[in-house]
């Protein structure tokens, strides 16, 4: 498994809670008997376990310093799968909870200079990255864009950098202007972004000039895949079973509807949770979270939605 996995999982009582713009609330987690939580790093997640099957994954946003507490922040969707409904209605002060993590697949590399692009509730794992470049006296900036600006969570704290910081809602400013921000391709650069994936495919598009490693990106959804899904068999190495994983289901599915309590959460290729070792077998991978180089070299796969290449694959499983 990759140095982001952990195997921490506890149950945590929520604290505090705050409405920090529209439709999105702030949660703080403690631990029920005041114990010091995981170290974590900006960039890093952690998993709700909200219900038997609903998992969630959500950016912590707080201070990596304090130990005593993790925060995140959750939007209130339209088209909520359950996840932020759940929080939104029923995580208040007092309620327990067990929490898996922290997983960390966005983590902030050194740099002399950054470029932060945010798009609504994607300013989450940016605010700690924000803290750590100023608190490392690198060179840096952040483009905030949202619908509104009552719409923006956290615009207040960041009123506190200033001028390095453009919060720039759309009903006041139109679309962002990429362009003007990003600039230049720059060797010293580092430019990080999260938000809805046409925020991302835009940034993506214009950063292609860039040296291949400049950009870092988060996805809250996976990207669409058209490509085809034959079926294949997976030999799952530590339990002694072999699946068969048929067009219309993911590895996940058919070791899970074998008796295999394979870990997951998103089940979308964004969150790292089903990285699974593989043995033997070219996985075909159709995740958002391994780089290119991660890729190539086959190592692992995300279960939820990568496939194999060829008729076979040996999982640790």
């Amino acid at each position: 498994m990759s140095a982001s996995s952990t195997a921490y999982e506890q149950r945590l009582v929520v604290a505090e809670r705050a409405q920090v713009a529209s439709h999105v609330v702030s949660l703080t987690l403690r631990h029920p008997h005041d114990e010091l939580l995981p170290d974590w790093q900006p960039g890093a997640h952690i998993e709700l376990l909200l219900d038997d099957e609903l998992v969630r994954t959500y950016s912590l946003c707080g201070d990596p310093a304090d130990r005593t507490a993790w925060r995140i922040a959750v939007l209130r969707t339209a088209d909520s799968r359950g996840g932020s409904q759940y929080v939104h209605d029923k995580l208040h002060p007092g309620v327990r909870l067990d929490v898996r993590g922290p997983r960390n697949n966005f983590p902030l590399r050194p740099a002399r200079r950054y470029l932060f692009v945010a798009g609504g509730i994607g300013i989450t794992p940016l605010l700690p990255m924000t803290a750590a470049a100023e608190a490392a006296g690198a060179q840096w900036r952040l483009l905030y864009g949202g619908r509104s600006r009552p719409s923006m969570a956290f615009a207040d704290q960041l009123a506190a950098y200033g001028s390095r910081v453009l919060v720039r809602p759309q009903d006041e400013h139109g679309l962002l202007d990429l362009d003007a921000f990003l600039g230049e391709p720059d060797e010293d650069t580092l430019v990080y972004c999260c938000g809805p994936e046409p925020l991302l495919a835009a940034v993506e598009q214009r950063c292609r000039v860039w040296r291949a490693d400049a950009l870092q990106v988060e996805r809250f959804r996976a990207q669409e895949s058209q490509a085809p899904r034959p079926a294949f068999e997976v030999v799952c190495a530590g339990s002694g079973i072999t699946v068969q994983v048929p067009p219309e289901h993911s590895v996940l599915s058919a070791v899970r509807a074998a008796g295999i309590d394979a870990p997951f959460s998103c089940a979308e290729g964004i969150c790292g949770t089903c990285e699974t070792e593989v043995l033997e077998g070219e996985p075909d991978h159709r995740d958002s979270v391994l780089s290119a180089e991660e890729q190539e070299a086959g190592e692992t796969m995300m279960i939820c939605v990568s496939r194999a290449r060829g008729p076979r694959l040996v999982l640790d499983l």
